[in-house]
């Protein structure tokens, strides 16, 4: 199932089903809500989206999966927006209304955390899912313009579209001070293992897809182009970390039948560089006959394009030229 596109007058629900938007400073709030409504879009919010717990930093289960139900059974909603990330949306799993999504489908759309609800909602309903800005990226002053574009594409328009790269990227807690941020030049996307590929997305936060494993929420990857990203939490072990996450869902049986792999940019405090992402890919002879490429706009850097858990991607990769179309 493939929601229905936005258009001027819609509404659009916030919620918090992973950390609370206590963690967001008025000022981002303002200029996201500000930012939204200039789409043409009606702002509204989940009951408890302000609730939280000093030790997780986020509200109840029962509050937390109230908010998301609501949301869908809501007729007059049209697209839900996650406020931010986090570490424990896996918790809602149990108790999402699933029947209820299937007869309500719509637009949902966050990224990091996000990953486990949106690979589950798809796995259980068929409902595309979106990895994409949160509620809270659209708090961001500067270098949103890209991020803004491609959920314009995603969100507003019917046909498929290609992904460039970004122009420049960042990676600095633009949150703390909006003024002075870091751009960094983007070297676009590169090839690691050339060819052509053409199917079904899943994927997101690779940590968090990887909490799936083994349960009823699992997506089948099998004939799927995976889009994969991490942050940095691990910190001077991201290479080993991503390779032996990487290397669980190589030994998933589906995996086989895998078509294509995106990976998405890391964070700059991990210091991937192209060397690194080549050796990775390179030391496991189970891709070798799979394109593969890196240095995609999506995961814990800024800018992100929005990409469909579900919907349509098309890869080819040579080795002078990148195209990547997506449809969703």
């Amino acid at each position: 199932m493939i929601p229905k596109k936005l258009k001027s007058g819609d509404e659009v629900r916030i919620i918090a089903p992973s950390r609370s938007m206590a963690l967001i400073g008025e000022d981002c709030k303002k200029i996201a809500t500000e930012r939204l409504e200039k789409l043409g879009l009606k702002v509204t919010f989940g009951k408890y989206v302000d609730e939280t717990d000093e030790d997780y930093m986020c509200t109840s289960v029962e509050h937390r999966v109230e908010d998301l139900n609501q949301a869908f059974k809501d007729k007059n909603v049209k697209a839900i927006l996650t406020v931010i990330g986090g570490f424990n949306s896996n918790q809602l799993l149990n108790y999402i209304d699933y029947e209820a999504i299937k007869q309500n489908p719509k637009i949902l759309c966050g990224f990091s955390d996000i990953t486990a609800l949106s690979n589950s909602i798809y796995t259980k309903t068929g409902l595309v899912t979106y990895s994409g800005p949160h509620y809270s990226s659209f708090g961001m002053v500067k270098g949103f313009e890209y991020t803004l574009e491609y959920f314009k594409k995603m969100f507003f328009q019917e046909q498929e579209f290609e992904i460039t790269s970004s122009k420049e990227w960042s990676d600095d807690a633009w949150f703390i001070d909006q003024e002075n941020r870091e751009f960094i030049k983007n070297n676009g996307m590169f090839v690691i293992n050339e060819g052509i590929a053409e199917g079904e997305i899943v994927g997101g936060n690779l940590c968090t897809l990887n909490l799936l494993q083994g349960t009823q929420y699992m997506p089948n990857i099998e004939n799927k182009i995976l889009f994969l990203e991490d942050d940095d939490q691990a910190g001077n072990v991201y290479l080993m970390e991503f390779d032996r996450d990487f290397q669980s869902l190589i030994h998933m049986p589906e995996f086989k039948k895998v078509k294509g792999i995106v990976l998405g940019r890391a964070q700059k405090s991990v210091e991937m560089n192209n060397s690194k992402w080549i050796k990775l890919i390179k030391n496991k002879p189970e891709l070798k006959n799979i394109p593969v490429i890196a240095g995609a706009d999506f995961g814990h850097t800024t800018p992100i394009f929005t990409f469909p858990v579900g919907g349509y991607a098309k890869l080819e990769a040579k080795e002078n030229k990148i195209e990547l179309l997506i449809k969703g």
